[in-house]
């Protein structure tokens, strides 16, 4: 297989990473306002998303699930639970898990929300298939850049 990166490789303009970072960094911003009135940062808003899905969760699991590292996790965890959203206790049957479940009014901001990503969706002005064929390209990037060399 031959990769052409054309006549200067380097040229910022040709670069996943810079692309990446760029939308990255757009497509999150247009999250900030929507998330404010709900006292949540992005990444707190992904650690909601995922115990919305299924909880219970062990931190181990959710750092899984979220692809943190614990000691990028622990400090949002202890921030939405000092916003009441969510609590942290000790599994009865393994005391090494810490478990991490929602409180009613962490169950309750769901609501809120599930207007989100029609916001976004709305903001970004691009038909919902293009941006569900992106989720695709973005989840076979992700799966490449981390598989095993």
């Amino acid at each position: 297989m031959t990769t052409d990166l054309g006549d200067d490789p380097l040229a910022l303009d040709r670069q996943v990473c810079f692309a990446l970072a760029v939308a990255a960094r757009s497509v999150i911003g247009l999250y900030r306002p929507l998330l404010e009135p709900m006292g949540l940062t992005h990444p707190q808003y992904l650690v909601m998303l995922a115990l919305w899905e299924r909880e219970p969760r062990s931190v181990k699991d959710l750092s899984s699930t979220l692809q943190l590292e614990s000691a990028t996790l622990s400090p949002l965890l202890k921030r939405l639970e000092a916003a009441q959203y969510i609590s942290r206790r000790r599994s009865a049957d393994d005391e090494r898990l810490l478990v991490v479940e929602l409180t009613g009014t962490g169950r309750a901001l769901r609501d809120d929300a599930e207007k989100i990503p029609y916001a976004v969706v709305e903001r970004l002005g691009l038909p919902v298939a293009e941006l569900e064929r992106l989720h695709g390209s973005l989840t076979r990037v992700i799966g490449a850049a981390t598989s095993p060399a």
